[in-house]
């Protein structure tokens, strides 16, 4: 099994982990990961049971895909030492709004890498993994990372003029998506559902309702028509979501991220 280093094992980088091993525990057996805390690491490490290394340089020397994990601002600090021992390595960066070409002499030529983003319900094996369709992999690297990443959920991937956008809808729509689930549990606790009862249902309903439109194909205006009976419930609450400005509020919320 191919051998994964993590540089940084923040939270995306456990969510990670969380859904290899969700897939295979055998995953463990070749997962390694190196922090700046190492008391920390040997602890998470344990919890998953994989290998904590003492330095960045152990897991690359480990290792055969690198998944570099850590603050964006780091990443220069981070490989320099690093440089010589990523010769003929495959380097995978979760940097957020780090593309490829960011890495220009900070990799040498034989490193073939690809700048990515990895939302936090890859932890469940359901999430994306936005890519950038720019890199320099070969067809059979190009067809292992596309390995390495399908346990973790979807794989798409995105022209380099809109990796910043792909990454704030899978990134930052978890958040959305819970923000909805506790409105809606919360219209459901107020008409006398528990708590309980009310999340498991709005949890569902959005797992099921997203896996509906992905197999079918359906635009989403469609399945919003096709459970809107004329004069019925739905399209009153439909139509009030409206009033209330659910899909400007959806839009300025991306303004805000993207125009930061």
């Amino acid at each position: 099994m191919t051998k994964i280093g993590f540089i940084g094992f923040g939270n995306i980088a456990q969510a990670m982990v969380k859904g290899y091993l969700l897939k295979d525990k055998a995953f463990a057996d070749s997962i390694y990961a190196s922090a700046r805390n190492y008391a920390k690491l040997v602890d998470n490490c344990h919890h998953f049971g994989i290998y904590a290394c003492q330095s960045n340089e152990e897991v690359v020397k480990q290792c055969d895909v690198i998944m570099l994990c850590v603050k964006p601002y780091m990443a220069e600090s981070v490989l320099a030492p690093l440089k010589d021992l990523l010769e003929n390595k495959m380097l995978v960066s979760v940097l957020a709004g780090y593309p490829f070409d960011k890495f220009d002499g900070l990799l040498p030529v034989s490193c073939h890498h690809i700048s990515t983003n990895p939302n936090i319900p890859v932890a469940s094996g359901q999430g994306i993994v936005i890519a950038e369709d720019k890199h320099n992999f070969s067809d059979d690297e190009l067809a292992l990372f596309n390995q390495i990443m399908q346990p973790l959920g979807r794989v798409i991937y995105v022209e380099t003029k809109n990796f910043s956008v792909g990454c704030t809808l899978a990134g930052c729509g978890p958040a959305f998506a819970a923000m909805v689930v506790e409105s809606l549990a919360d219209a459901g606790v107020k008409y006398g559902l528990t708590r309980a009862q009310a999340y498991e249902i709005s949890e569902q309903m959005i797992i099921g309702s997203g896996q509906y439109l992905l197999d079918t194909g359906l635009h989403p205006g469609q399945l919003k028509d096709s459970v809107c009976s004329p004069g019925g419930t739905t399209i009153k609450g439909v139509t009030a979501l409206e009033k209330e400005g659910l899909r400007n509020a959806v839009i300025s919320a991306f303004d805000a991220i993207l125009d930061k």
